[in-house]
């Protein structure tokens, strides 16, 4: 289940501008989601692989090229169907919760 929470979370987090691996990062922490880069950076790989992400390449005055992701037309569609899982689950695990 995380593994699919997470692949959600970042692909919301992508879905709104090119971001690089560390805003990631960053966004999820803010969410108080905690999650290390040895595990967002193979996430980002088979995202990437599987035509849900794409990415680019950017110099950087204060170190190597930065690689700055964002969804493809395929994961577009890959987080709506995502969130409006999410939503059912939420939904049904809240009923059971009350």
């Amino acid at each position: 289940m995380r593994k699919g929470l997470l692949e959600l979370c970042v692909l919301s987090v992508i879905s709104d501008k090119e971001v690089y691996t560390s805003d990631i990062l960053s966004s999820l922490k803010e969410a108080e989601l905690l999650v290390v880069e040895g595990t967002v950076y193979p996430l980002l790989t088979r995202l990437k692989n599987d035509g849900i992400l794409k990415y680019r390449w950017e110099e950087s005055t204060s170190g190597p090229p930065r690689k700055y992701y964002s969804l493809t037309e395929t994961g577009t569609t890959v987080l709506k169907n995502l969130t409006e899982h999410w939503e059912k689950l939420s939904k049904s695990v809240k009923k059971l919760l009350k």
